[in-house]
């Protein structure tokens, strides 16, 4: 048995990063399904803040996919994903931080969460927030577009990063939307760097894995703890 369990619900963007990493570095890894746990004493131990993923190696607990992320790299045999070039490892963090702040946020709380997540709970999406985001995304994919506009296959260069597994499954889900069918043919660099990560072994892999989307239950509660205001 794996010494190794990540701590999540299958469909949340960023335990898809950290799945994707653990694949990637070939890191033999248990899941651990949090759906019916995510507010419950026993997932605060994991996750003080009640969010997702964790991860545990050994006695070991961590929560936090940068510091997540970054534990599987330093910790593992293999070729890492953390570049060894001062420059490329700043531009690689630099995307990660696009990712989180100027990505993820708009893309999934503002869009995704109320074109897909709150639909399929019976909860209506609204609008505004979704209007009010969509100038940001533009934004985020035409910085992205034209650092992918010189041949690059990956963000950094020629050689896969972190960054390029913390962008993925956001583009993957905001893709899911309306909106995003609609927007991200326009940017034809963002699509053939999307169709390259899809085609790669880990990225089949660990897809291949993923059960089918459903309805995530708990999300009922994020109407309430941060959905953003209208």
């Amino acid at each position: 048995m794996s010494n190794v369990t990540l701590y999540g619900f299958p469909h949340s963007t960023f335990v898809k990063v950290a799945g994707l990493i653990l694949t990637a570095r070939n890191v033999d890894y248990r899941f651990h399904d949090t759906e019916d746990e995510m507010y419950l004493p026993i997932h605060l131990e994991r996750h003080p803040f009640g969010r997702v993923p964790a991860l545990q190696h050994d006695d070991f607990m961590l929560y936090e996919t940068n510091a997540t992320a970054a534990y599987i790299d330093d910790v593992f045999p293999g070729p890492k994903l953390t570049l060894a070039d001062p420059r490329k490892r700043a531009r690689m963090n630099q995307w990660i931080g696009n990712l989180n702040w100027y990505f993820y946020p708009e893309m999934i709380y503002h869009v995704t969460h109320e074109r897909l997540v709150y639909p399929e709970l019976g909860i209506l999406g609204n609008d505004r927030i979704v209007q009010r985001a969509m100038p940001k995304i533009i934004r985020a994919l035409e910085v992205m577009e034209k650092k992918l506009s010189d041949g690059r296959p990956f963000l950094v260069g020629d050689d896969i990063s972190m960054a390029d597994y913390f962008l993925l499954p956001t583009l993957f889900a905001f893709g899911l939307a309306p909106e995003g069918k609609q927007t991200l043919p326009k940017f034809p660099g963002v699509v053939a760097w999307d169709n390259r990560m899809d085609a790669l072994p880990t990225v089949v892999a660990f897809n291949g894995k993923l059960p089918p989307r459903t309805p995530i239950q708990h999300a009922c509660e994020w109407v309430h703890h941060h959905r953003p205001a209208a």
